[in-house]
């Protein structure tokens, strides 16, 4: 997926300007910045859910301007940052609604469809909850099934908008783990906004860290982050060290 000299405006105000990238297929790629950076309204774009003023977005050769909207849905998956489904909605039905880019009016759930709604709840490890309701799960549990949701599209890149907001540190890590498994082992490429620079460092293979509207760095985690650019984009002083345990940076804030 490219990105090509995106401009794009809330009203008046331009926001994001003649802005270009790219996404490396096969891999986990995390946006990261501070808040107002424009990280969602990036990720919105790439999946054609805002229009920008001027440039394009290009996949597998093709604008998606000029895609028709079911064939993007086959080809990428969204699950946005808040999810609101009915509370009685079972895990299961929830999950099948990931197929209608694969139905028409006419055609009834076959076993394709069943097989992909299957492999969805298996992966995301929610087949002994399928039968249980939306209101009765904890909240990595809902996020797991919204997961699932997107997953039953079976397509081959799938965009996360800040998906450990409002969990708790055990939840977290286990849908970020879930996000590398389904990268390591399925081959779909993730594109992700996150906050913690921690886990984006840990669970990410490429970053694009914005500041302002703009892209101040698109690359490998090991040289994305460093001590000067943290001053630069997010004003913070810190040390940049390497963990033998996960083989990976972190980086400890300095305060005072």
């Amino acid at each position: 997926m490219e990105i090509k000299e995106i401009s794009f405006s809330y009203g008046e105000d331009s926001f994001i300007r003649d802005l270009s990238g790219k996404i490396e297929t096969g891999k986990v790629t995390t946006i990261l910045g501070p808040n107002g950076s424009g990280k969602s309204t990036l990720l919105n774009i790439l999946v054609r859910q805002l229009k920008p003023g001027e440039g394009d977005v290009i996949l597998e050769g093709k604008s998606i301007a000029q895609m028709p909207v079911k064939e993007i849905a086959k080809k990428i998956a969204m699950v946005h940052q808040q999810n609101t489904a009915p509370s009685d909605l079972t895990v299961e039905r929830l999950v099948q609604f990931g197929r209608m880019p694969h139905q028409t009016i006419f055609s009834a759930q076959d076993d394709e469809a069943e097989e992909a709604v299957d492999w969805a709840l298996a992966v995301t490890n929610l087949t002994k909850l399928r039968k249980k309701s939306i209101g009765q799960l904890s909240g990595g549990e809902r996020q797991r099934a919204w997961i699932a949701m997107a997953l039953a599209q079976k397509t081959d890149i799938l965009f996360l908008d800040e998906p450990t907001t409002y969990l708790d540190i055990f939840y977290q890590l286990e849908i970020l783990t879930l996000v590398k498994k389904l990268n390591r082992e399925y081959k779909i490429t993730v594109v992700m906004v996150l906050h913690d620079i921690n886990q984006a460092m840990q669970f990410s293979d490429n970053l694009i860290i914005m500041k302002r509207g703009a892209i101040c760095y698109e690359g490998n985690v090991k040289d994305g982050i460093t001590e000067e650019r943290l001053k630069e984009v997010y004003g913070i002083r810190a040390l940049v060290k390497w963990s033998d345990a996960n083989q990976c940076p972190y980086m400890i804030p300095l305060v005072g």
